[in-house]
C-alpha cells in the first residue's frame, strides 16, 4: 500500500461518522500501523513513501501540541482579564454610568432614566417606548431640546396613565430641527450602581435589581454633576 492508498484511507475515515469530522493524531497512527499491518510482503512500502508518513503524522502531532499550548494561554488571559475586571468593578458601586443600549427591563422597580444627547439645538422630538410585541405604549415629549445631554424618568406608566406589566421594552429617541431636518441623537440608560454580581457569564452591575454587562459601560461620571431630571 502506497502513500496514496493512505492518503485515500484518511479521507475515507475523515468522512465517516467520527463525531467531529476531525482527524487527531491518535486517528493517523492508527491507520499508519494498520497500513504497514495490511502491507503486501512482496511489494513492501518504500523507505521514502513510509518516511514522508511519519513526517506527516509528526507535523500534525507539532501542530496538537501548539493548539493546546495556545487554548491554554488564551485560558489563563480570559481568568487574568476576568479577574481584573471583578477588582476594578467593586469601586464602581455608587457612581453613575451611562449603559449603550435600548432595551429596558421591566421587574416592578419605580423609573428607570433613559439618558439621550443632541449634536445641537432642537425644535421637538420625542422618545417612544414599546412593548416586546412592538406595539407603541409611550410618547414622552417634555424634553429639553437643547445642545447636549440630558435625561429623562420613565415611571413605567403608558399613554393612559396605567402601569406596565414585567418584561421587556425598547426606546428610540428622534429629534428635527424647526425647518424639520432630522438632527443626529443617541439614547442610553443612565443610573447609579447598586452592586456587582459575579456570574457564569461574566462581571454584571445591578441597576435596580436589573444586571448590565460592564463592557455596556459607555461612560462612568459623577452623580453630582448629573443633569436636571424631566419626568415622563
Amino acid at each position: 500500500m502506497n502513500i496514496d492508498g493512505l492518503n485515500s484511507q484518511l479521507g475515507q475515515f475523515n468522512s465517516m461518522g467520527t463525531g467531529n469530522n476531525v482527524l487527531g493524531k491518535d486517528d493517523f497512527m492508527t491507520l499508519l500501523i494498520e497500513q504497514l499491518k495490511n502491507q503486501d510482503p512482496l511489494n513492501p512500502m518504500e523507505g521514502s513513501e513510509f518516511a514522508a508518513q511519519l513526517a506527516q503524522f509528526s507535523s500534525l502531532e507539532q501542530l496538537s501540541n501548539m493548539n493546546e499550548t495556545l487554548q491554554s494561554s488564551i485560558n489563563a488571559n480570559y481568568q487574568l482579564t476576568q479577574s481584573i475586571n471583578n477588582t476594578m468593578s467593586a469601586g464602581l458601586i455608587g457612581k453613575q454610568i451611562k449603559i449603550e443600549t435600548n432595551n429596558i427591563s421591566y421587574e416592578g422597580q419605580e423609573s428607570i432614566d433613559i439618558g439621550y444627547s443632541l449634536a445641537g439645538n432642537a425644535a421637538n422630538g420625542s422618545i417612544k417606548i414599546y412593548n416586546d410585541q412592538g406595539l407603541l405604549i409611550k410618547t414622552i415629549d417634555s424634553l429639553d431640546f437643547s445642545k447636549g445631554d440630558h435625561k429623562v424618568s420613565w415611571d413605567f406608566t403608558d399613554n393612559n396613565g396605567d402601569k406596565v406589566g414585567n418584561g421587556n421594552y425598547t426606546f428610540e429617541f428622534t429629534a428635527m430641527t424647526s425647518s424639520d431636518q432630522a438632527i443626529d441623537t443617541k439614547a442610553y440608560l443612565t443610573g447609579i450602581i447598586d452592586s456587582i454580581r459575579f456570574t457564569e457569564n461574566g462581571t454584571m452591575l445591578v441597576l435596580d435589581n436589573i444586571e448590565y454587562q460592564l463592557s455596556d459601560v459607555i461612560e462612568i461620571i459623577n452623580p453630582e454633576t448629573e443633569d436636571g431630571d424631566n419626568n415622563g
